[in-house]
């Protein structure tokens, strides 16, 4: 048996060797673990398979989908679904197993950032300009672009140059060439002396009249006829001996009236309405009478005061005189129509008076002073606008219902007593039904022919 004293030195070694592997095990241990106990060696095999699958899972995952996260500079944990911003730094806890994410340093990404480069440095300076700088260089800028907006208004300055030439130039180039450049007054009080010229032709004053018609369709230049007293020269025409001279004349005064109340004025104070009335009553041909009648009937549409001085000087008698004359058909359906415009002129001054509330406007006076319906009954106009339906055109048959309806409150009694207007309105309902069912088979539920059925029906109901 050994002594015990060799035991213990034997002994010796051995325990300073165990506490060596004690210590060094303990130093491995700490040197390899971070105060969180996680582990961020990402050379690990299992790690990287780890890493590897949910990177192909989250690859799966439709961009739409995901949730952003947003890191800190701390480490938090990374749900799954949540997409991670480029640039951040992702670990894998291997306590929890989840993995965590933080911003990078700022020095690493940094150093990052120029390894990316490939030795392409990025200086990022917020000083480098100052406030002085900045406004000088904006200056400069406003300037280079006033300077090339400039010089574009210039360049096109010439090119419209080059393209056109002054007035002046054009002038003095077409009087050379005897062409003389006019303006629309210029021009009507040319035509107007060739017109009133006695050396002039018959020919010369109606190719003149034919050529002032164009101009007085405008409103400004009808006026501007008054200006030289061109307008009474043409209302002198209308006492031509020379039917054409009447003609064109009232072709002018027609064109030059239409809703012009200064015009209109000055023609009844320059006696056209009784000049225009006395080629109406006497024998002229029949173009002549349709050009007066539509001078008359634009000189006494909205101008209630020579609608008074139409009734004094015995206007209806002369349309109806004009009417019952033969072979003037297409003058009877243009008088109709004029009644037809003046009697509802006149109501719809009524309704728009009681819709503004006002109970005595200037304009509604003077209508109120035209006493035309009783005027046009004492006249016999009940009779002879029912007997205008017996005319063949579909268009003329309307206007005549037309005013036989606008004429209904003044002429029941008449209607009633005629049988031959309920004969009259009995064939043109058989007439127009078949019409009617005609334009239903075409595909058409509102036609022409449905509406004239519905005047007639109208019509026969109210003297039914």
């Amino acid at each position: 048996m050994p002594p015990q004293g060799l035991v213990l030195s034997r002994m010796a070694p051995l325990g300073m060797l165990l506490g060596l592997l004690i210590a060094f095990y303990f130093t491995f241990c700490f040197s390899h673990q971070n105060p969180e106990f996680a582990l961020t060696n990402p050379e690990k095999s299992t790690t990287k398979e780890t890493e590897r699958k949910e990177t192909t899972a989250e690859e799966e995952l439709d961009s739409d989908d995901l949730e952003v996260f947003y890191p800190s500079h701390e480490w938090q944990a990374l749900r799954p679904g949540q997409a991670v911003p480029a640039g951040s730094h992702v670990r894998l806890n291997l306590q929890t197993g989840a993995r965590e994410v933080k911003l990078q340093d700022e020095d690493k990404f940094r150093d990052t950032l120029k390894g990316s480069k490939k030795g392409k440095r990025l200086d990022i300076n917020t000083n480098t300009y100052t406030s002085q700088d900045l406004k000088s260089a904006l200056a400069k800028f406003k300037e280079g672009a006033e300077m090339e907006s400039s010089k574009e208004d210039k360049e096109r300055q010439a090119e419209v140059k080059r393209l056109f030439r002054p007035i002046e130039e054009l002038k003095k180039d077409f009087e050379e060439l005897n062409v003389v450049i006019e303006t629309d007054m210029q021009i009507m009080v040319r035509l107007i002396n060739k017109f009133n010229s006695s050396s002039s032709t018959l020919e010369e004053k109606i190719a003149a009249l034919f050529d002032l018609e164009y101009y007085v369709h405008q409103m400004d230049n009808a006026q501007d006829l008054l200006s030289f007293g061109g307008l009474q020269v043409v209302i002198n025409g209308l006492n031509s001996t020379e039917p054409l001279v009447k003609e064109y004349a009232a072709f002018v005064l027609g064109a030059a009236f239409s809703s012009n109340p200064k015009v209109q004025v000055e023609a009844i104070e320059g006696g056209a309405l009784q000049k225009l009335l006395v080629i109406l009553a006497t024998e002229q041909p029949l173009t002549a009478k349709k050009k007066v009648l539509f001078a008359l009937c634009s000189l006494l549409r909205h101008f209630p005061y020579a609608q008074q001085q139409f009734l004094k000087l015995g206007g209806l008698q002369v349309l109806r005189s004009l009417v019952q004359q033969k072979g003037t058909e297409v003058l009877a359906v243009r008088v109709v129509t004029l009644l037809y415009d003046l009697v509802t002129e006149k109501m719809f001054a009524e309704e728009e008076a009681e819709l503004t509330r006002e109970t005595s406007p200037e304009k509604l006076q003077q209508y109120r002073q035209v006493h035309l319906l009783p005027s046009l009954r004492e006249q016999g106009w009940c009779e002879i606008t029912a007997h205008l339906l017996a005319l063949p055109e579909h268009d003329a048959r309307e206007k005549v219902l037309q005013t036989l309806g606008a004429l209904l409150v003044t002429c029941r009694d008449h209607y009633h007593q005629d049988p031959q207007l309920s004969r009259m309105l009995a064939s043109l309902q058989d007439e127009y039904q078949v019409l009617a069912a005609l334009e239903l088979q075409d595909g058409e539920d509102e036609g022409y022919f449905r509406e004239l059925l519905g005047s007639i029906n109208s019509l026969l109901k109210e003297l039914s």
